[in-house]
């Protein structure tokens, strides 16, 4: 499955700073129906985030019904994002097993 969105990159005081680009509702809502087929555990989602030419994987983190993707101290460098830039982002996402359609 492979999502395509822009967003506002914000920042967010976790256990250390992070940049972050939340998802938008309606692709965090597709994202959710599928969460137990994408899921490791603790409703992160393994993804491949590309973000301009840098491509990475990371996890999405469920926060107030939305996923953010968090952005790499390495990409924010590279793609010369900031909190407040509008950043495109392309999401690859492994769904396990046979989707029903």
């Amino acid at each position: 499955m492979v999502l395509e969105f822009c967003g506002e990159a914000i920042s967010w005081r976790g256990p250390a700073p992070f940049v972050f680009v939340p998802v938008p509702p309606d692709l965090s809502a597709e994202i959710k129906a599928l969460s137990s087929r994408l899921t490791y555990g603790w409703g992160c989602i393994p993804v491949v985030a590309t973000i301009g030419e840098t491509e990475t994987k990371t996890s999405l983190f469920p926060r107030n019904g939305i996923y953010l993707v968090p952005v790499k101290f390495v990409v924010q460098k590279a793609e010369k994002v900031a909190v407040g830039d509008l950043v495109g982002v392309r999401l690859e996402l492994n769904i396990r097993g046979k989707l029903e359609l």
